[in-house]
């Protein structure tokens, strides 16, 4: 009969990952762990580690300036009435306010309205397309 652990079967593994401090940046290498045999009897571990400093980036004030720019809104503000259009919905045609607006250009269904009345679910929100509300 054939016995087997996971102890005796894994022999290591290397780490690797960056590790960022806010005075320096520090690169670990690799850090490898090995595991001894089933036959040793000595029960020790080793880790190997190499550390390396990264010089720190600068950044100028016109690189901030640029970044802070923002892309115009999509869809209506929060608060405002919107008509539903979508047919099969059971709030077609009710005027509602919209709660948030997603702002992920590949959003399908970027506009949350909150209702008054509840559906057959009980559910008093839902989202929807740019295409499937009108603003009143």
């Amino acid at each position: 009969m054939a016995f087997c652990s996971i102890a005796s079967v894994a022999s290591g593994f290397v780490v690797k990952s960056n590790i960022c401090s806010t005075f320096k940046t520090f690169t670990i290498k690799s850090a490898m762990v090995t595991f001894p045999s089933k036959n040793t009897r000595s029960s020790r571990l080793v880790v190997k580690a190499a550390e390396e400093v990264a010089a720190p980036v600068a950044v100028s004030a016109t690189d901030t300036d640029e970044d802070k720019s923002k892309p115009p809104s999509i869809g209506p503000k929060r608060g405002t009435q919107v008509r539903i259009l979508r047919k099969e919905s059971y709030w077609c045609n009710n005027v509602r306010s919209v709660v948030t607006v997603d702002q992920d250009p590949n959003a399908q269904y970027p506009v949350v309205v909150r209702f008054n009345k509840l559906n057959y679910a009980n559910v008093s929100t839902n989202n929807y397309g740019l295409d499937e509300i009108e603003e009143v």
